[in-house]
Formats: C-alpha cells, sequence, structure tokens
C-alpha cells in the first residue's frame, strides 16, 4: 500500500505517435483560448502504468486505437513541474480526429522537418532522439 499524499498532482502521459513518416500532434484549448500544439497526453489515473495512459489519451482525444510499444523517458516538465511520461505508439484502428471538443482544438499530422513550427521551445531529448531515428528528414 501506498502512502502518497492526495495534494499531489498526478503524472501526465504523452503518446509519441508515429504513422506514414509522420508524428501525432493535437492542438489543446489551454486558459484565454491561447492553443497549443502538443502530443495527445493526460493525467494517468492510480494504478495506471504510463504507457496503459498514453493508449487511454490517445483514444479518448483523438479516437485513434493506439498500442504502447515502449517508455522513451519521463521527466520533470520544466513549466508545469509536472511529472511527464512519453511513450512511442503505433496506430492500431480508426483515424485521428478531434474526438473530445472540450479538450483539443485540432489534429495534425507533422512531419520531422515542421516540427519545430509546432513546437519552437524543442522537444524533450529522448523524444527528439526517439523521432529523429524514426522519421524520415
Amino acid at each position: 500500500m501506498t502512502t502518497e499524499t492526495t495534494t499531489e498532482k498526478p503524472g501526465i502521459s504523452a503518446a509519441i505517435i508515429v504513422k506514414d513518416g509522420r508524428v501525432l500532434m493535437v492542438r489543446r484549448r489551454v486558459s484565454e483560448g491561447e492553443l497549443m500544439w502538443q502530443f495527445p497526453a493526460g493525467a494517468i489515473e492510480p494504478g495506471e502504468a504510463a504507457e496503459d495512459a498514453a493508449v487511454r489519451e490517445t483514444a479518448e482525444e483523438t479516437g485513434l486505437v493506439v498500442t504502447a510499444v515502449k517508455l522513451l523517458g519521463e521527466r520533470m516538465h520544466p513549466k508545469t513541474q509536472r511529472l511527464m511520461s512519453y511513450t512511442a505508439c503505433e496506430p492500431v484502428q480508426g483515424e485521428a480526429r478531434v474526438a473530445d471538443e472540450d479538450e483539443l482544438d485540432a489534429v495534425a499530422w507533422v512531419a520531422h522537418s515542421e516540427i519545430e513550427e509546432y513546437v519552437p521551445y524543442g522537444l524533450f531529448g529522448p523524444v527528439q532522439e526517439y523521432l529523429d531515428e524514426v522519421l524520415p528528414r
């Protein structure tokens, strides 16, 4: 039995989904309507593995069914101070779309050369390394 306090914010699990030489990004509705591109992601539920959370959140947000391939890494996010987990996933069925309109504004399949336009502040090292390996340049 764990004795962690309930005041701690749950960790966030992000799915890094590659298909046809592109990576899936979602544009989230955040405060004041400012829109930001990121990977499908959400809070890890109590007792849930980071990989399972990435798969569940992807389905909830985009309608895309994916399978977890491997955990790429974890870090404290520099902006949010939340524990972030990043899981490489492969699409199994469905098409990515805005399934949760309260959370998302748009989805996009992004080529390697376009990542900087979507995420100008750069990606977490292990995520960038993985995308460098799997995406054509």
